[in-house]
Protein backbone atom coordinates (compact mmCIF):
# COMPACT_ATOMS: atom_id res chain seq x y z
CA UNK A 1 0.00 0.00 0.00
CA UNK A 2 3.09 2.61 1.19
CA UNK A 3 4.42 1.86 -2.51
CA UNK A 4 1.51 2.50 -4.54
CA UNK A 5 0.68 5.58 -2.77
CA UNK A 6 4.75 6.53 -3.13
CA UNK A 7 4.73 5.73 -6.85
CA UNK A 8 1.66 8.00 -7.46
CA UNK A 9 2.97 10.53 -5.62
CA UNK A 10 5.90 10.97 -7.45
CA UNK A 11 4.31 10.49 -10.76
CA UNK A 12 1.90 13.16 -9.94
CA UNK A 13 4.90 15.52 -8.65
CA UNK A 14 6.77 14.79 -12.27
CA UNK A 15 3.88 15.47 -13.91
CA UNK A 16 3.24 19.35 -11.87
CA UNK A 17 6.61 20.11 -12.60
CA UNK A 18 7.07 19.58 -16.09
CA UNK A 19 4.33 21.87 -16.75
CA UNK A 20 5.15 25.22 -17.29
CA UNK A 21 3.58 28.66 -18.74
CA UNK A 22 4.73 28.56 -22.56
CA UNK A 23 4.58 32.12 -22.29
CA UNK A 24 6.95 32.61 -19.50
CA UNK A 25 9.15 29.88 -21.24
CA UNK A 26 9.58 31.67 -24.26
CA UNK A 27 9.85 35.41 -23.13
CA UNK A 28 12.65 33.90 -21.15
CA UNK A 29 14.84 32.01 -23.13
CA UNK A 30 14.66 34.77 -26.07
CA UNK A 31 15.27 36.96 -23.26
CA UNK A 32 18.53 35.01 -22.39
CA UNK A 33 19.68 34.75 -25.79
CA UNK A 34 19.50 38.74 -26.34
CA UNK A 35 20.82 40.00 -22.98
CA UNK A 36 18.94 38.64 -19.76
CA UNK A 37 17.03 41.57 -18.51
CA UNK A 38 13.34 39.92 -18.05
CA UNK A 39 14.48 36.66 -17.49
CA UNK A 40 16.84 37.65 -13.81
CA UNK A 41 13.64 39.70 -12.96
CA UNK A 42 11.59 36.45 -13.36
CA UNK A 43 13.62 34.45 -11.52
CA UNK A 44 13.86 36.81 -8.37
CA UNK A 45 10.07 37.11 -8.93
CA UNK A 46 10.07 33.07 -8.67
CA UNK A 47 12.20 33.21 -5.51
CA UNK A 48 10.40 35.84 -3.82
CA UNK A 49 7.05 33.66 -4.62
CA UNK A 50 8.53 30.55 -2.93
CA UNK A 51 10.19 32.68 0.17
CA UNK A 52 6.38 32.86 1.75
CA UNK A 53 4.93 29.27 2.41
CA UNK A 54 8.19 28.46 3.76
CA UNK A 55 8.13 31.31 6.37
CA UNK A 56 4.65 30.14 6.86
CA UNK A 57 5.53 26.79 7.47
CA UNK A 58 8.57 27.69 9.74
CA UNK A 59 5.96 30.19 11.91
CA UNK A 60 3.32 26.97 12.28
CA UNK A 61 6.60 24.72 12.97
CA UNK A 62 7.65 27.06 15.64
CA UNK A 63 4.37 27.78 17.50
CA UNK A 64 3.89 24.19 17.42
CA UNK A 65 7.11 23.46 18.96
CA UNK A 66 7.00 26.21 21.49
CA UNK A 67 3.35 25.04 22.25
CA UNK A 68 4.51 21.33 22.79
CA UNK A 69 7.40 22.63 25.13
CA UNK A 70 5.18 24.60 27.41
CA UNK A 71 3.03 21.39 27.91
CA UNK A 72 5.92 19.34 28.56
CA UNK A 73 7.24 22.25 31.51
CA UNK A 74 3.64 21.54 32.98
CA UNK A 75 3.43 17.75 33.36
CA UNK A 76 6.96 17.40 35.13
CA UNK A 77 5.53 19.91 38.07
Amino acid sequence: MRKALLVCTLLTFSWASQAQCAMCKAAAQSDLEGGAGAADGLNGGILYLMVFPYLLMGGVGYLWYRQRSQKGDASEV
